[in-house]
Protein backbone atom coordinates (compact mmCIF):
# COMPACT_ATOMS: atom_id res chain seq x y z
CA UNK A 1 0.00 0.00 0.00
CA UNK A 2 2.74 2.85 0.57
CA UNK A 3 3.89 1.99 -2.79
CA UNK A 4 0.66 2.67 -4.07
CA UNK A 5 0.37 5.67 -1.88
CA UNK A 6 3.48 6.97 -3.50
CA UNK A 7 2.51 6.66 -6.80
CA UNK A 8 -0.87 8.51 -6.09
CA UNK A 9 1.19 11.11 -4.19
CA UNK A 10 3.86 11.94 -7.13
CA UNK A 11 1.59 11.11 -9.87
CA UNK A 12 -1.52 13.51 -9.04
CA UNK A 13 0.93 16.22 -7.86
CA UNK A 14 2.47 16.46 -11.09
CA UNK A 15 -1.11 16.11 -12.73
CA UNK A 16 -2.19 19.43 -10.22
CA UNK A 17 1.15 21.13 -11.12
CA UNK A 18 0.63 20.72 -15.14
CA UNK A 19 -2.92 21.65 -14.47
CA UNK A 20 -2.32 24.86 -12.52
CA UNK A 21 0.33 26.02 -15.05
CA UNK A 22 -1.87 25.31 -18.11
CA UNK A 23 -4.38 27.46 -16.42
CA UNK A 24 -2.25 30.25 -15.89
CA UNK A 25 -1.37 29.78 -19.44
CA UNK A 26 -4.54 30.06 -20.47
CA UNK A 27 -5.31 33.38 -18.27
CA UNK A 28 -2.11 34.98 -19.63
CA UNK A 29 -2.71 34.28 -23.36
CA UNK A 30 -6.70 35.33 -22.43
CA UNK A 31 -5.22 38.39 -20.90
CA UNK A 32 -2.42 39.18 -23.67
CA UNK A 33 -4.76 38.95 -26.24
CA UNK A 34 -7.63 41.72 -24.59
CA UNK A 35 -4.38 44.03 -24.77
CA UNK A 36 -3.66 43.38 -27.92
CA UNK A 37 -7.17 43.87 -29.09
CA UNK A 38 -8.08 47.16 -27.04
CA UNK A 39 -4.75 48.68 -25.91
CA UNK A 40 -2.49 47.97 -29.14
CA UNK A 41 -5.37 47.63 -31.86
CA UNK A 42 -3.87 44.72 -33.30
CA UNK A 43 -5.45 41.31 -32.18
CA UNK A 44 -3.31 37.99 -31.91
CA UNK A 45 -4.69 35.28 -34.26
CA UNK A 46 -2.92 32.77 -32.06
CA UNK A 47 -3.94 33.78 -28.35
CA UNK A 48 -7.76 32.46 -28.61
CA UNK A 49 -6.75 29.18 -29.70
CA UNK A 50 -4.14 28.95 -27.15
CA UNK A 51 -5.94 29.65 -24.47
CA UNK A 52 -8.45 26.94 -25.55
CA UNK A 53 -5.95 24.55 -25.81
CA UNK A 54 -4.71 25.06 -22.21
CA UNK A 55 -8.33 25.05 -21.23
CA UNK A 56 -9.36 21.82 -22.66
CA UNK A 57 -6.04 20.67 -20.76
CA UNK A 58 -6.60 22.04 -17.82
CA UNK A 59 -10.22 21.35 -17.26
CA UNK A 60 -9.46 17.46 -18.58
CA UNK A 61 -6.65 17.10 -16.26
CA UNK A 62 -9.19 18.53 -13.42
CA UNK A 63 -11.75 15.55 -13.96
CA UNK A 64 -8.11 13.10 -13.24
CA UNK A 65 -8.03 15.50 -9.92
CA UNK A 66 -11.55 15.72 -8.69
CA UNK A 67 -11.81 11.87 -9.73
CA UNK A 68 -8.94 10.94 -7.19
CA UNK A 69 -11.08 13.21 -3.88
CA UNK A 70 -13.84 11.03 -4.50
CA UNK A 71 -16.05 13.12 -7.00
CA UNK A 72 -17.53 10.16 -8.83
CA UNK A 73 -20.59 9.00 -9.38
CA UNK A 74 -22.56 8.37 -5.97
CA UNK A 75 -25.13 6.24 -4.85
CA UNK A 76 -26.01 7.80 -1.57
CA UNK A 77 -28.96 6.00 -0.63
CA UNK A 78 -27.61 3.04 -1.39
CA UNK A 79 -24.71 3.53 0.32
CA UNK A 80 -25.98 5.37 3.25
CA UNK A 81 -28.64 1.64 4.10
CA UNK A 82 -25.89 -0.68 3.02
CA UNK A 83 -23.43 -1.63 5.62
CA UNK A 84 -19.55 -3.56 5.80
CA UNK A 85 -19.55 -6.00 3.00
CA UNK A 86 -22.52 -4.93 1.21
CA UNK A 87 -20.93 -1.26 1.05
CA UNK A 88 -17.70 -2.29 0.01
CA UNK A 89 -18.99 -4.06 -2.85
CA UNK A 90 -21.29 -1.32 -4.12
CA UNK A 91 -18.33 1.20 -3.88
CA UNK A 92 -16.15 -1.34 -6.08
CA UNK A 93 -19.30 -1.87 -8.71
CA UNK A 94 -19.59 2.13 -8.72
CA UNK A 95 -15.79 2.44 -9.31
CA UNK A 96 -15.85 -0.44 -11.82
CA UNK A 97 -18.64 1.39 -14.04
CA UNK A 98 -16.62 4.64 -13.27
CA UNK A 99 -13.45 2.76 -14.74
CA UNK A 100 -15.16 1.15 -17.55
CA UNK A 101 -16.72 5.02 -19.08
CA UNK A 102 -13.00 6.59 -18.40
CA UNK A 103 -11.43 3.47 -20.54
CA UNK A 104 -14.04 3.51 -23.44
CA UNK A 105 -13.55 7.41 -23.44
CA UNK A 106 -9.67 6.91 -23.08
CA UNK A 107 -9.88 4.53 -26.13
CA UNK A 108 -12.26 7.01 -28.10
CA UNK A 109 -9.98 10.04 -27.76
CA UNK A 110 -7.41 8.01 -28.55
CA UNK A 111 -8.61 6.79 -31.84
CA UNK A 112 -9.78 10.54 -32.16
CA UNK A 113 -6.24 11.95 -31.47
CA UNK A 114 -4.79 9.48 -33.94
CA UNK A 115 -7.22 10.44 -36.59
CA UNK A 116 -6.54 14.19 -36.76
CA UNK A 117 -2.72 13.54 -36.73
CA UNK A 118 -2.31 15.17 -39.95
CA UNK A 119 -4.23 18.19 -39.41
CA UNK A 120 -2.96 21.71 -38.34
CA UNK A 121 -3.64 24.29 -35.92
CA UNK A 122 -3.46 27.02 -38.12
CA UNK A 123 -2.57 29.86 -35.70
CA UNK A 124 -0.38 27.77 -33.87
CA UNK A 125 1.65 25.36 -36.53
CA UNK A 126 1.50 22.74 -34.58
CA UNK A 127 -0.86 19.11 -35.20
CA UNK A 128 -4.08 19.55 -33.12
CA UNK A 129 -3.94 15.84 -32.38
CA UNK A 130 -1.66 17.76 -29.20
CA UNK A 131 -5.29 19.24 -28.27
CA UNK A 132 -7.21 16.41 -28.67
CA UNK A 133 -4.43 14.35 -26.80
CA UNK A 134 -5.94 15.62 -23.66
CA UNK A 135 -9.01 13.25 -23.99
CA UNK A 136 -7.19 10.13 -23.63
CA UNK A 137 -4.64 11.27 -21.19
CA UNK A 138 -7.10 13.18 -18.52
CA UNK A 139 -9.34 10.11 -18.98
CA UNK A 140 -6.90 7.62 -18.40
CA UNK A 141 -5.55 9.37 -15.66
CA UNK A 142 -8.84 9.56 -13.97
CA UNK A 143 -9.48 5.86 -14.27
CA UNK A 144 -6.22 5.64 -12.48
CA UNK A 145 -7.55 7.74 -9.91
CA UNK A 146 -10.45 5.96 -9.53
CA UNK A 147 -8.61 2.98 -9.02
CA UNK A 148 -6.25 3.68 -6.59
CA UNK A 149 -8.83 5.57 -4.61
CA UNK A 150 -11.52 2.68 -4.21
CA UNK A 151 -7.90 -0.08 -3.41
CA UNK A 152 -7.32 2.77 -0.62
CA UNK A 153 -10.73 2.66 0.50
CA UNK A 154 -13.02 5.26 -0.92
CA UNK A 155 -13.34 6.39 2.94
CA UNK A 156 -9.53 7.00 2.78
CA UNK A 157 -8.61 10.19 2.07
CA UNK A 158 -5.53 10.64 -0.49
CA UNK A 159 -2.26 11.93 0.57
CA UNK A 160 -2.16 15.52 -0.19
CA UNK A 161 -0.84 17.02 -2.98
CA UNK A 162 1.43 19.82 -0.75
CA UNK A 163 3.40 16.65 1.20
CA UNK A 164 1.78 17.68 4.22
CA UNK A 165 -0.44 14.30 5.83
Amino acid sequence: MTLLRRIDHWLFKGVSLLAQLFLIGAVAAGFWQVVARFVLSSPLDWSEVLTRALLIWAVLLGVALAFRHGAMLGVEILRSVLRGGQRRVLEWLVALVCTGFLGFLAWIGGQMTWRVRFQTVPSLDISISWIYLAIPVGAALAAIAVLLRVAAGSTAEPVPLDGQG
